[in-house]
């Protein structure tokens, strides 16, 4: 055990950085070519999304990148993850390249090395190209192929500036949400083997952007998946609840973290998944298990689990109602979730490079008030996760780094603009941006590296 305490300092190669993505910020939704994304379409239907809010305007991070990059350096920012819009490189999915799209971010990662800030780039963060929705989506093994070409191009295009990569966002998320619940774009409700399809495709396309990086990333390049995976803590630290949150989740995560650290599917799952378990074909694992260099784990909330009685291996305890939650009604706070997510997926997969790529949280009013923005929640939820992030380095834990969610207010998927997560705050009406009390007091962590 290690003999390290809350006010120690983080280890030297710890990258502290910041996060957000093209949809939500970017704005510009039909400019220099882009195409539309099921996010656009989705956006436009009415009820989907709060207020009808669209991506057309957004953060106009588009047309404002060069500033937001000054202000990110001026925080002490150093690290930021980003990600491409499909549709903006090929704006039908597959078909024509669209070449203003490639120079849009040429010239967006050379302001953020000007600025000091090393990219993150994520290939898919949810903005799939509506055609190929049109298409089937997800559900029609052709997408895959469409990825892998888009994946190529943006990785052989960027190759020289970017060295760190990450190859989806949160399969469950366009996968489950989108084509199983429908709260998502593009907001379908298939049956469980069309969803369980859709998941097996996402896996697919992760290989292929893992192969397309190391054919085409260079010297030094490297990649890994982020991932939402389910998470549960146990109730106590004891032998028993501990094997029981470790049964919790190997269950839980097996359709997607298990499958490609196992190489295949677990007979457990398949039983469970029955006629609704994804049709497989020869060599897809080959590609799904290609080796990573780490793995992205977004962090947000989790269950607690204790030992089961009567024989089960776990029982999952109901949250009470006046349990601490933000705005967002899905994120229970629960700080220890940041550090039994990776120690589990780095005592089951033996993971050995595990980076925090999201984890903040969202509240709905946060006035700007003689210049400043008072979200001290936001602080008190960011310090108690670094708290347990630092205990999980101590315990050996193999946690690299830390992306806090997100960089500036923005659109919030189906909450629109009404939900807020930046630690800057966004005038949508002027676009003005107000460091938040959580963005100085983030600085000076990342300029101490210890929590303050």
């Amino acid at each position: 055990m290690s003999t390290l305490t809350y006010s120690s300092p983080f280890p030297p190669s710890f990258t502290f950085g910041v996060a957000a993505a093209s949809a939500q910020i970017e704005g510009a939704a039909f400019t220099d070519g882009k195409g539309e994304s099921i996010w656009d379409r989705f956006a436009r239907q009415p009820g989907k999304v709060h207020n009808g809010d669209t991506l057309d305007i957004a953060c106009d991070h588009y047309h404002r990148f060069d500033d937001d990059f000054a202000l990110m350096a001026s925080l002490g920012i150093r690290h930021y993850r980003l990600s491409i819009a499909w549709p903006r490189i090929y704006p039908d999915g597959d078909g024509a390249l669209n070449s203003a799209g490639l120079d849009f971010y040429h010239r967006l990662i050379d302001s953020m090395v000007r600025h000091g800030i090393t990219p993150w780039v994520t290939l898919f963060h949810w903005d799939m190209p509506q055609s190929l929705e049109d298409r089937g989506g997800w559900a029609r093994r052709a997408t895959v192929a469409a990825f892998a070409r888009y994946a190529d191009t943006v990785v052989r295009s960027l190759a020289g500036k970017v060295r760190h990569w990450i190859t989806l966002n949160e399969i469950r998320c366009f996968t489950w949400l989108a084509y199983g619940i429908g709260s998502k774009a593009p907001g379908r409700r298939e049956s469980d083997a069309v969803v369980s399809q859709t998941i097996h495709h996402a896996l697919l396309a992760h290989g292929e952007a893992v192969r397309a990086v190391r054919e085409h990333g260079g010297a030094g390049a490297t990649v890994g998946l982020t991932d939402n995976c389910d998470v549960c803590v146990p109730v106590t630290e004891t032998e028993a609840d501990i094997a029981a949150a470790r049964a919790w989740f190997t269950e839980r995560n097996a359709h997607i973290l298990g499958a490609i650290h196992q190489g295949g599917y677990s007979d457990a799952y398949l039983a469970r998944a029955g006629a609704a378990a994804p049709q497989v074909q020869a060599g897809d694992f080959e590609r799904i298990s290609l080796p990573t260099d780490y793995l992205g784990l977004n962090i947000y909330t989790a269950h607690f689990v204790r030992a089961g009685r009567d024989g089960q291996a776990y029982e999952q305890l109901p949250l009470p109602a006046r349990y601490p939650r933000a705005d967002s009604p899905w994120l229970n706070i629960m700080p220890q979730a940041i550090y039994w997510a990776p120690r589990l997926c780095a005592e089951l997969y033996g993971q050995r490079s595990i980076y925090i790529t999201e984890n903040g949280c969202g509240y709905d009013d946060e006035p700007v008030i003689d210049g400043q923005v008072f979200d001290l929640h936001r602080r008190d939820y960011v310090r108690n996760h670094l708290r347990e992030v630092h205990r999980a380095i101590a315990d050996g834990v193999p946690v690299d780094g830390y992306f806090l969610w997100s960089f500036i207010d923005n659109y919030e998927w189906e909450d629109g603009y009404q939900r807020r997560f930046g630690i800057v705050h966004n005038d949508y009406a002027t676009q003005r941006r107000t460091p938040k009390l959580s963005a100085h007091w983030y600085a000076q962590v990342m300029r101490e590296r210890r929590i303050v």
